[in-house]
């Protein structure tokens, strides 16, 4: 069911938006994924769903008729959810969730507040931490789930969902490095650096970069809170190093632009979703911890576009 309603949503977003792309946009995921989806199901049925104009998507007759019933299926399937959760008392409980700040803005708050105004009698309390203590929290069975980086080496947590994120260089839209699709860090010898310091995830990764690089490296600032590096930035201080996730409205807004990183010592930092291997959730953790699994990529990807 999870796998189907997946293309019906896809499907539903394209014919009403008339563009893979345009429907990309408003799911917030990747042209291609919906792209698959959609050719799949055509190599399935062994029928075109759509037409391919110059202008856009135009649902063919079978198209139509796929459409109409897949809205159909869509208020039915919602209302069979519903009543499977109620048996199961899905609809009742209290969630602790622990979180790293990147995530305390941008389109996790949004999503959490729509679950909780669907799952009427779940409460949810939310820790925003750093990292590490996010990670010993489920460990401990302090919550019952966090969205946290790193996660692979803890044998304690099972991860549930996981997306990359890059590291990159966030400078003013103005600055010499913003016109750049991506950079080495040794482009930032010379710059002034506003840097994360520990027990920031990102800080450990910054250090080995600079160990890597027969270069000088001017610290301008250098502070364990992730919104003063964004706000120093925007107000043309420096150069900030940290992942897109940390300063979405700031993109969004256009006030600061993101440059990723490509220097073969680095890798992505690996978000998951995680809880403890030992525990089972109860029935009101499971119940959002499916909502968010499903579409983990969508609700705490970086912005792609930008």
């Amino acid at each position: 069911m999870p796998a189907f309603s997946r293309f019906l949503r896809y499907f539903v977003a394209v014919g009403k938006a008339g563009s893979i792309r345009r429907a990309a946009d408003q799911l917030n995921v990747s042209p291609s994924a919906i792209d698959r989806q959609i050719l799949n199901a055509e190599a399935e049925l062994g029928l075109p769903l759509f037409e391919r104009l110059p202008g856009g998507l135009r649902p063919t007759a079978a198209g139509e008729m796929l459409m109409a019933n897949g809205l159909k299926w869509q208020h039915e399937l919602s209302g069979l959810r519903a009543s499977f959760e109620d048996l199961q008392g899905l609809r009742r409980g209290h969630v602790e969730i622990a979180l790293i700040d990147a995530l305390a803005k941008g389109a996790f708050p949004r999503v959490l507040g729509g679950l909780l105004d669907r799952y009427e009698g779940i409460s949810a309390n939310v820790r925003v931490l750093e990292n590490d203590v996010a990670r010993r929290a489920v460990i401990e069975g302090e919550v019952d789930f966090a969205i946290l980086f790193e996660p692979h080496s803890f044998r304690d947590l099972s991860v549930r969902a996981f997306t990359e994120i890059p590291l990159g260089l966030l400078v003013t839209p103005g600055h010499t490095l913003s016109s750049q699709k991506r950079a080495r860090f040794s482009h930032c010898a010379g710059e002034a650096l506003i840097v994360p310091a520990e027990p920031l995830a990102v800080a450990q990764q910054i250090a080995v970069l600079e160990g890597s690089i027969d270069a000088s490296w001017h610290h301008k600032v250098t502070t364990d809170n992730i919104q003063m590096i964004v706000s120093l930035v925007t107000e043309g201080a420096g150069v900030g190093v940290l992942t897109a996730l940390d300063a979405i409205p700031e993109l969004e807004a256009g006030l600061v632009a993101f440059v990723p990183l490509y220097d073969p010592i680095l890798h992505p930092m690996t978000l998951a979703l995680c809880t403890n291997s030992a525990r089972r959730p109860s029935h009101a953790a499971a119940a959002l911890l499916t909502e968010i699994e499903r579409d983990f990529e969508a609700i705490v990807g970086w912005p792609r576009s930008m």
